[in-house]
């Protein structure tokens, strides 16, 4: 049986429509109180009866770091998929992030170890990927910088020492590094927000670019690499390399909308983060733009995909299609 953590979010819960149409046994964490109707809803992008094979997941209530719970959620466990993650970029999260990203990931190696699990996939980060200095694509073999790096990235690299700890440790691992991931059924946070800002019809883009990648991509290399005889391995998971304005462009007009025109200013960036931090001061609310976050979007980073598809012959979904596609969605639920 395979065990994945995060099935509640976007990776995680497509993982499981995947993992369920191709015959496999499948039990899923969740935490109390999460929203299992979310991914039934994202069963019936897929599938005709989404409830049948909804009603096949197996799951168990239990807390990344719930050591009692996930101890029973490892019975009968021999390959494991962890996705579960907490995102935020507002330094006032950086112990949360570590105790969730790094702590959580320690304990699902720990028990992976213990129960002599056969494999283990990680879904880390391109945050985790340090920059190049020269211009040149970056691939796996990009160092993390901790200079300029957010909260979130560091708990992320911290969770990749556990992975690989555990690989010296004799456990066989596979991590991947997705870009923006797009896909369709949670709209409210993570890359999800992209949508409801571009639903605003906005004429201003932000500067600056990255890679991004659609979630049955994520999926389908995620299967790919845990039925492989490849271990101890990373591989980014980008489709393309896109600008922002691409991007809010290719989101507007899907949503019927006119495409933005107008660049954000630096000073202007800069301003946002100056009334961002009086917000939160006064609100308590997280930040949102930090130091950070404004000097990434201050150049565009290019990545290279070769890797996966040299190794496993993987072609990518254009992601125009992948937008398309999540954007129908975003437009029969938000009318």
């Amino acid at each position: 049986m395979v065990l994945v953590t995060g099935g509640t979010g976007l990776v995680g819960s497509h993982l499981l429509v995947h993992l369920l149409g191709n015959g496999i046994s499948v039990r899923a964490i969740h935490r109390k109180g999460s929203d299992l109707q979310r991914v039934r809803k994202v069963f019936s992008y897929y599938v005709g009866n989404p409830t049948e094979l909804f009603q096949k997941i197996d799951w168990v209530e239990a807390d990344v770091n719930d050591i009692p719970a996930l101890e029973n959620a490892f019975e009968g466990i021999d390959r494991v998929y962890h996705s579960a993650a907490f995102i935020s970029f507002d330094p006032n999260d950086y112990d949360a992030l570590l105790k969730i990203n790094a702590g959580g990931t320690a304990n699902i190696v720990n028990l992976c170890l213990a129960k002599r699990v056969q494999k283990l996939c990680y879904v880390s980060s391109i945050a985790t990927m340090g920059g190049s200095a020269d211009s040149a694509k970056i691939n796996e073999e990009n160092e993390f910088l901790e200079l300029h790096a957010n909260v979130y990235a560091r708990s992320k690299y911290q969770a990749e020492l556990e992975v690989w700890r555990g690989s010296q440790e004799g456990l066989p691992v596979v991590i991947i590094n997705p870009g923006i991931i797009i896909g369709p059924g949670f709209w409210e946070g993570g890359s999800g927000t992209l949508f409801a800002i571009a639903k605003k019809g906005y004429s201003y883009y932000l500067p600056g670019g990255t890679g991004f990648v659609g979630v049955n991509d994520v999926v389908r290399m995620l299967y790919r690499l845990m039925h492989s005889n490849v271990t101890n391995e990373r591989y980014l998971a980008v489709s393309e390399n896109r600008s922002y304005r691409e991007i809010m462009t290719l989101l507007q007009t899907n949503l019927g909308l006119e495409a933005p025109t107008k660049q954000l200013q630096f000073w202007q960036l800069g301003l946002f983060r100056l009334l961002d931090w009086l917000w939160h001061s006064i609100s308590g609310r997280g930040r949102r733009l930090t130091k950070n976050s404004i000097h990434s979007l201050r150049h565009q980073e290019s990545y290279d995909n070769s890797k996966i598809q040299r190794d496993f012959d993987f072609s990518f979904e254009p992601l125009n299609a992948a937008i398309g596609f999540s954007c129908s969605k975003f437009m029969e639920e938000n009318r």
